[in-house]
């Protein structure tokens, strides 16, 4: 057992290679069990052990900084930097997180969950690094799909200027940039990142300045080299940015990329280095179907068989009700920001591929490609995770809300999440309730998320739905009224306890409370659905609150912005009795089971029926 003796990467120093790759095998262990049992992503940091063994090895990490771009593919890394046994804790509350988080190890640089961040972030280490006079490196491991997003591209673009200390990693586990081209393509590649061949470079650089029309010979000598790299070598789109391109290598040959890291450690960046490795290496399951081993929620080793949700699920009922729109409206399209699989969409695709785009890691480009096939008369529904919808609120204004499109939002894993903070969906009715003219809506069911996207259909203008991952408590066959434009459902008619209002499925957290309330002889409380949180039903929450009646709020949401904010707003200017709120505080949640999280915040009916009980 070569694995119980690594306590930090400086532990790497004295094996041999063969060593080295026993040790690839035993992480690779560690990773199956561990996420067999626990969930987390698991294909991509299957293909990395190698890769972030070598750079380990070569590199002199925390001083040099390692980032991930996404931390999908940093187990090994957590393993390797002091985390062995606390990795064993991946995902649960108080845990091993499930992604490099900067507050739990120094090895770790920032919050590594959202895609696009780790050249910048390594541009602008590498432009510190310059300004300082230091050594060290900034190197980034960057997945081929992360390449796609419009922020790998920036921070590319400004590498050529700021990235002296800079490496970038492709990890390419897809082959999406281009397949190796074979032998010769490996010995220009030793070539070029071999000293030798760049000591000879600076040296007739050197000699030339001396020589009359140096410029024009320099010209020509540097057109005839990138003509040869652009025939023989994939990488010429790297070099024309500015980047000193080397590759592509096989990321799981340790005697490869040894050697090729320790080469390029020497040279001046900005520098990528190509490397090719396969998603699912070590597991054969994961291997041969890597995107639905990308993350789990646990497995059994011996089949493959994966840990699914008991019963319906948002997602999934918003992909049949897709298809039902679809076949209704020859004109509706549905974009997904590469998450067809994960937002229910693979029914709409297989059905209707011509009407379905995905278009990558892109969620800006993602809303303003909506708006384009709005304005072009089709009616597009985006769908997208509420944790990276954040970053095309401008988006959301500029090309949907301002021209008024009828672009439909579909907010997938609205709410707390077990990744954690990088991937809470917690934020998000506070930057769309702000903006004029959008309707904002949250199903406290499955049959209720049905009718609000026939609703929002109907609506014709930019219309918003925000609904949890997994599925509600709802009963299949309870009847769902139809939805009028900014009115709330008066879903139990209370009437001396408090009026508890609700939004999603938070509805039957409200419900079990007053049954709670009621049995323990507190009085009988009205419960309100929500539904729309813009525009908000102002009226029917004057009109309860006039009695004097306690009120409170109940949301899988921050307290600030979003049905508390609502709430309060409406009732400013009213007479009103006592006002609470139940949801997520002015803190970073961390990552855990959300109901965990939810009996530690004090979410459940439980702890709501107890307060409300107290006053």
């Amino acid at each position: 057992m070569y694995l119980e003796k690594i306590n930090s990467p400086a532990d790497l120093a004295g094996l041999s290679v063969t060593e080295l790759e026993l040790l690839a095998a035993e992480i690779r262990e560690l990773v199956i069990e561990t996420v067999s049992v626990n969930g987390g992503h698991l294909g991509a940091s299957l293909g990395t052990v190698e890769l972030i063994l070598a750079l380990h090895r070569v590199f002199k990490v925390p001083e040099d900084r390692l980032l991930f771009d996404v931390g999908h593919q940093a187990y090994a890394h957590k393993i390797l930097t002091g985390r062995r046994e606390f990795f064993k804790t991946l995902r649960r509350h108080g845990g091993c997180a499930g992604f490099p988080a900067a507050w739990e190890s120094e090895f770790d640089v920032g919050a590594s969950g959202h895609a696009g961040t780790a050249i910048s972030t390594a541009v602008g280490l590498s432009a510190a690094f310059g300004r300082s006079g230091s050594p060290h490196r900034a190197v980034a491991v960057v997945g081929d799909g992360a390449l796609n997003c419009g922020m790998s591209l920036e921070g590319m673009i400004n590498a050529s200027r700021d990235g002296k200390n800079l490496i970038v990693v492709l990890n390419d586990n897809k082959m999406s940039i281009q397949e190796n081209v074979g032998g010769m393509a490996h010995y220009l590649n030793c070539l070029i990142s071999g000293s030798s061949y760049n000591k000879f470079k600076m040296t007739v650089k050197r000699l030339l300045k001396t020589l009359p029309r140096h410029e024009a010979i320099h010209r020509f000598i540097k057109r005839t080299e990138d003509l040869l790299k652009g025939i023989f070598l994939p990488g010429i789109v790297f070099e024309q940015l500015g980047f000193r391109y080397i590759g592509p290598i096989n990321g799981h040959s340790l005697p490869d990329l040894l050697r090729t890291l320790e080469r390029v450690r020497e040279l001046e960046g900005p520098i990528l280095v190509h490397v090719i490795t396969e998603k699912g290496r070590g597991y054969e399951f994961a291997r041969q179907e890597p995107a639905r081993y990308h993350g789990v929620a646990g497995f059994d080793r011996a089949t493959g068989r994966l840990k699914k949700s008991e019963g319906p699920t948002f997602s999934n009922a918003f992909g049949d009700a897709m298809v039902r729109l679809g076949e209704a409206h020859p004109e509706v399209a549905a974009i997904s920001a590469a998450m067809v699989s994960g937002t229910g969409l693979n029914r709409f695709q297989q059905k209707f591929p011509g009407r379905c785009f995905d278009v990558g890691i892109c969620e800006e480009h993602a809303v303003t490609f909506a708006g384009g096939l709005a304005a072009g008369g089709m009616r597009p529904v985006c769908a997208i995770y509420s944790t990276f919808l954040q970053r095309a609120f401008d988006s959301i204004y500029h090309d949907v809300v301002l021209p008024k499109q009828p672009v439909i939002l579909a907010l997938d894993r609205g709410g707390a999440v077990e990744d954690g903070p990088t991937h809470h969906g917690i934020y998000d009715l506070g930057f769309l309730r702000e903006l004029p003219g959008l309707t904002v809506m949250a199903p406290r069911s499955e049959r209720e998320l049905e009718l609000m996207l026939d609703f929002a259909y109907e609506l014709k203008a930019p219309a918003a739905v925000r609904y949890p991952r997994g599925g509600s408590p709802a009963d299949p066959a309870e009847t769902v009224p139809p939805l009028e434009l900014g009115r709330a459902e008066v879903v139990r008619a209370g009437g001396d306890g408090p009026v508890i209002w609700a939004m999603g499925p938070e509805v039957y957290t409200a419900l079990e409370a007053a049954r709670l309330l009621e049995v323990a002889g507190k009085g009988s409380c009205t419960v309100v659905n929500a539904r729309f949180l813009a525009p908000f039903d102002g009226e029917t929450a004057r009109r309860l609150a006039a009695s004097g009646r306690p009120v409170a709020t109940v949301e899988d949401h921050r307290i600030t912005g979003g049905l508390a904010s609502a709430l309060d707003e409406a009732l400013a200017d009213a007479p009103h009795g006592k006002v609470l709120h139940f949801g997520w505080p002015d803190r970073v949640i961390p990552h855990g089971c959300v109901g965990e999280l939810k009996r530690e915040f004090g979410l459940t009916a439980e702890a709501v029926a107890e307060k409300l009980g107290s006053l």
